[in-house]
């Protein structure tokens, strides 16, 4: 199922093409006034999508309020978020933080153009329905997926600050824990637990509690 509503901000030649590969998949689409942009129904599970298909770096409390709103009301939410340029990559990472949200709830899947991310949404559909029918092997499977992506985001957020590496953020993930753990860990908590230089937490730190720190471009690296 397509939102109606979602289908009329996008242009028609887009919308063959989803008609097409949903065709393509054995998918049959219909369009209705439902809250989520799509739900697929596979293997007796529902998912619900958000798909933002142009990121507004002047608008972003819009998106994650719509999806606060609606992970309350589907199990199976996630958002699949048009990110072509570097630009809109930091804004979404910043924002990310700014809002609230919590890491894989819902997942966040980024994406660089728009076949892509329609791609994506019904791989994702494919393989929850198939891990649903399953039985004992879709637990497996699912908690499999969940922490290949937990993990990729977790170095994308974490490589975003301004010197870090995906190395740092590796020695991160294994001495400190989750973002929410590095973003209330101390310059010495870090320096204890990983490699990294000085300089690197101190910057780390200062990425997590100062707002005029976080809030500005990112550097070259």
């Amino acid at each position: 199922m397509m939102s109606s509503k979602w289908r009329d901000e996008q242009t028609p030649s887009y919308i063959d093409f989803v008609s097409s590969f949903l065709n393509a998949n054995s998918f049959r689409l219909n369009f209705v006034p439902i809250a989520p942009d799509f739900i697929f129904n596979c293997g007796g599970l529902s998912l619900a999508f958000i798909f933002v298909t142009n990121w507004d770096c002047s608008n972003t409390e819009l998106v994650f309020n719509r999806v606060q709103n609606l992970k309350t009301r589907f199990a199976n939410l996630y958002v699949v978020v048009c990110l072509p340029t570097k630009e809109k990559n930091d804004s979404f990472v910043r924002s990310y933080f700014k809002c609230g949200m919590q890491i894989g709830r819902p997942p966040f899947v980024p994406v660089q153009d728009l076949e892509m991310g329609f791609e994506k949404m019904v791989k994702i559909a494919h393989s929850r329905g198939a891990c649903k029918q399953q039985d004992v092997t879709s637990t497996m499977k699912a908690e499999r997926l969940g922490s290949v992506q937990m993990l990729e985001n977790y170095v994308k957020v974490i490589t975003s600050i301004p010197g870090i590496d995906s190395h740092d953020a590796n020695m991160l993930n294994q001495g400190i824990g989750s973002i929410e753990a590095v973003a209330k860990a101390t310059k010495e908590n870090i320096l204890e637990k990983t490699d990294l230089s000085p300089d690197k937490a101190e910057t780390i730190t200062r990425f997590f509690r100062d707002p005029k720190f976080y809030l500005s471009p990112k550097l070259t690296k």
